[in-house]
């Protein structure tokens, strides 16, 4: 099930901090904002202490004024719940309600996000702020929404408080019953880790080598994400109660929490913070990086919960604190690229962080549209052609969704599991980033969507090519579900260590890939962890489609052909295990299964695109570099809107072979274009 917002036009919104400034400033602040087309602002995410400036005192009276004035100028407001803040009375009082890492120190005032989700008295506080907000603001007309705390898990995304550690094992009472059950799990014979009462288990604590039992790590994961999502319902059931008109949501998709679990059960929709340049502070090593490009991934896993979505934090200058995270400032039209890229995604409604720079504070550095001295400057501008610009197209472009016909999967227990597992961790985001990198330079939309025990066989069904690279979890359900979409004719590709583990964690006493070993139609006969001095094997391919001395990468499982319909694809050419087959395909069905014994590489993926058949789906009449990313947006009557963004400080040649009308100039393209350097084309056209 997804969900999603509802917006009659595409529309610009801005993060405001009223506590920051000047009551002076505020009409003068939303006058410019209806100016630029901001019709929206999100704001008292951190405010706490305003609204209860000692324990028990409350006063709503300031964002009364706020909203009272931003109502005169046609601005509706997204309220944030403020629980990420608690206020320095409540956590001198209440120390109890503070994190702590896993040596059981505790983060104290000062920062953001410093609380557990776990304490009895942290949930009975926030409660109460939050009915008491609801209470105040929800008949005021301004007011369209709600947004649960910021950035659940951001900071940090463990908890190992007193009352964390409590209530874990609340938490596994419910989910194993017994202690047989639980030892069972988690193999706890192993090394005499047998518990034989419940006071004696804890999350994780620090060990020799820093090495906590694996199946533990996991369910403490699971935990983590079940506590946050138990804290959010806590909120949205007060908003649900006492402002039903009113949507819900929560901004970011931040580790330990299963973002879609908590976006099917308790929110209206999932919002996102987009700040494409963090994709550039670490650029990675590999030829041909995405950088900032690489965001549109995030977005992508943003689109399986909810097809259209809120940009709660759009990047709108350059960002970092005082003492970390720095990045450059956006070059002229990057802002606009990357708001764009946003929409392309399937954003609706895009707020910018935020209005005007701080002046103090952590985040003084974090920049918004306005600088400190609020003059005007080429950002406020560029923000202003954006709100022109959805003046004009929002409402072609609202509700339409975006199409893909290759799905790369994930799942959350392989990605928890991983984190701790260096057999198969390191292998996902390997081959994930080469096969989304490599479609994207291949002008090929991909969705990113994620396999939950609720995902069905029409969830799948709509995809022509399904990538699901390492799930080293895998169960027999999940195997029958992926075989019967192979059956209907759905290419699927798996990779290295796949199917060996259950879902605790365990390795299976099957031969590898365990589940899906006889859709396959092999079996893993060697296999070697390459590290160290352990070199990759190089491969060969059929017709000699690879180049020479290509090597497979990460992994190398050496395959046994146990089924006569199995061909094989490629083999291994050095080491000891020459001439094995490293790749196969088999027919089954309409459809056909691959599996390949290591993480996948670029030229690897772009043999395997030539392989597949797998093209953009305009290639007939739209031809553009690989610097542009290339993706649709389509309407259910037929109409699609074909966006090219140029993520280059280079003007891109692009190749219309037929007339066709461009959104942004209202004009009609043809032949050859130059896409201005971070430009951006909306060209509208009819499904095939």
């Amino acid at each position: 099930m997804t969900k999603s917002i509802h917006m009659d036009r595409l529309t610009l919104g801005v993060c405001y901090y009223p506590e920051h400034w000047p009551e002076e400033l505020w009409e003068e602040d939303f006058r410019r904002m209806r100016e630029m087309n901001i019709s929206v602002i999100r704001m008292a995410e951190f405010a706490w202490a305003i609204f209860e400036p000692e324990e028990g005192k409350y006063d709503f009276s300031f964002f009364h004024r706020v909203m009272d004035l931003a109502h005169n100028y046609g601005i509706k407001v997204i309220l944030g719940t403020p629980t990420a803040t608690p206020p320095a009375w409540l956590t001198h009082k209440y120390p109890e309600v503070l994190n702590a890492n896993v040596e059981g120190v505790l983060y104290r005032h000062g920062m953001r996000r410093h609380y557990n989700y776990s304490s009895p008295k942290y949930r009975a506080l926030s409660e109460r702020i939050v009915r008491k907000m609801v209470e105040a603001y929800k008949d005021h007309p301004a007011v369209i929404g709600w947004q649960i705390d910021n950035e659940l898990n951001c900071e940090t995304n463990v908890f190992y408080s007193e009352a964390d550690h409590e209530a874990f094992r609340e938490w596994l009472k419910n989910r194993y019953q017994t202690l047989d059950n639980l030892n069972k799990a988690w193999g706890t014979v192993f090394w005499s880790q047998t518990y034989t009462d419940w006071e004696q288990v804890h999350l994780s604590r620090p060990t020799i080598s820093n090495t906590p039992n694996p199946h533990l790590a996991l369910d403490e994961k699971r935990f983590f994400s079940a506590n946050t999502v138990s804290f959010a319902k806590l909120q949205a059931d007060i908003i649900r109660e006492m402002a039903p008109n009113h949507w819900i949501t929560t901004n970011g998709t931040f580790g330990h929490l299963d973002s879609h679990e908590l976006t099917d059960e308790i929110l209206d929709f999932i919002s996102y913070d987009s700040y494409p340049q963090f994709s550039t502070i670490f650029p990675g090593t590999d030829e041909k990086p995405l950088l900032d490009r690489a965001w549109s991934m995030k977005l992508s896993n943003v689109r399986s919960m909810s097809p259209n979505f809120c940009v709660m934090e759009q990047q709108s200058g350059p960002g970092g604190w005082v003492n970390r995270m720095g990045m450059g400032t956006p070059r002229p039209g990057q802002i606009r690229l990357w708001s764009y890229q946003s929409v392309l995604h399937g954003t609706d409604l895009l707020v910018y962080f935020r209005w005007r720079t701080a002046t103090m504070g952590t985040e003084i550095y974090w920049h918004g549209i306005n600088d400190y001295h609020n003059q005007p400057n080429r950002r406020v501008r560029e923000v202003a052609q954006v709100g022109e610009e959805f003046a004009k197209i929002g409402g072609v472009i609202a509700g339409t969704t975006y199409r893909a016909e290759v799905a790369i999967m994930q799942d959350y227990d392989n990605e928890w599991d991983g984190e701790f597992d260096n057999w198969h961790g390191p292998l996902q985001w390997q081959s994930t980033n080469a096969w989304y990198k490599q479609l994207q330079y291949g002008h090929i939309p991909a969705d990113l969507i994620t396999l939950r025990t609720t995902t069905t066989l029409e969830d799948l069904a709509k995809y022509k090519v399904i990538v699901y690279p390492h799930p080293a979890i895998m169960t027999d359900e999940t195997a029958a579900l992926l075989t019967q979409y192979v059956e209907l004719g759905g290419r699927l590709l798996f990779g290295a260590r796949t199917g060996y583990k259950d879902l605790n964690g365990q390795c299976y006493m099957r031969p590898f890939p365990g589940p899906v070993a006889d859709l396959c139609g092999i079996t893993v006969e060697d296999f070697t962890l390459i590290t160290g001095t352990v070199p990759p094997a190089e491969l060969e391919w059929k017709d000699n489609k690879l180049p020479m001395g290509m090597k497979a990468m990460g992994f190398n499982e050496v395959l046994q052909i146990n089924n006569p319909d199995v061909e094989v694809i490629a083999w291994y050419t050095s080491e000891y295990y020459a001439g094995k087959p490293a790749l196969t395909r088999r027919p089954v069905g309409s459809g056909s299964v691959w599996y390949y014994g290591a993480a996948y590489s670029e030229p690897v993926v772009d043999t395997l695109i030539k392989e597949l058949g797998l093209e953009s789906t305009v290639s007939d009449w739209l031809e553009a570099p690989a610097e542009v990313e290339l993706g649709i947006r389509a309407s259910s009557s037929g109409a699609q809107y074909v966006f090219l963004l140029n993520y280059s400080d280079q003007s891109a040649l692009v190749k219309v072979k037929k007339p066709v009308k461009e959104l942004l100039t209202d004009s009609t393209v043809a032949n050859e274009i130059q896409l201005q350097p971070y430009g951006v084309m909306i060209l509208e056209t009819e499904e095939k």
